[in-house]
């Protein structure tokens, strides 16, 4: 941040020296914005895309009310199985809104993809959910093989307000890892 020398233009930077914004990407002088990593919050090249998309829609189509909404954001570590993870986990969300207040589902098994290998590498997933939205969900996690895939669209669903009977009433596509979500009790 030094190297721009936005200290000679009035931008302000918080104390780690990310550029602060508001909800906009609005900085402290006006006409200059900011969005990505240099701003602190969600360091993830997608994210940073789709807040750029929208300042630029807001910007230069007339779309003054468009923002990035900073929750439900999905994001997946690219391991070995890889970890999934859109939403509230299961801490936050009992933090928010009280334990007694969640129904958590889970489900482990074995993927198909290992069933003819001697390695039978898990599958772990979890949905967690609040009773009193008629069970709204607010969070999904996994951890297994193309769970990575899996996530993008379970995704849309979280960030829709899908609730559990809705999961429910999806028909499953069998044999999927993905069809347990739909499946679970």
């Amino acid at each position: 941040m030094c190297r721009l020398a936005l200290e000679n233009c009035g931008v302000k930077v918080d104390k780690e020296n990310h550029v602060i914004v508001d909800e906009y990407q609005n900085t402290s002088v006006p006409n200059i914005h900011s969005l990505g990593d240099c701003c602190g919050k969600w360091l993830l090249t997608p994210v940073a895309i789709a807040a750029g998309r929208r300042l630029a829609r807001r910007l230069y189509n007339g779309e003054s009310s468009l923002k990035l909404e900073y929750h439900n954001i999905p994001t997946v570590v690219f391991s070995h199985p890889p970890i999934g993870t859109v939403g509230l986990t299961e801490k936050e969300a009992s933090d928010k809104y009280g334990q007694e207040n969640l129904s958590v589902y889970k489900t482990t098994f074995t993927n198909m993809y290992f069933s003819l290998s001697q390695r039978k590498q898990k599958t772990t997933m979890k949905m967690i959910c609040l009773k009193s939205e008629n069970e709204k969900v607010l969070g999904i996690h996994m951890m297994g093989l193309n769970c990575d895939e899996m996530l993008q669209g379970f995704a849309v669903a979280v960030k829709m307000g899908a609730t559990k009977e809705q999961f429910d009433d999806t028909v499953a596509i069998h044999p999927t890892a993905s069809e347990e979500l739909v499946t679970l009790v």
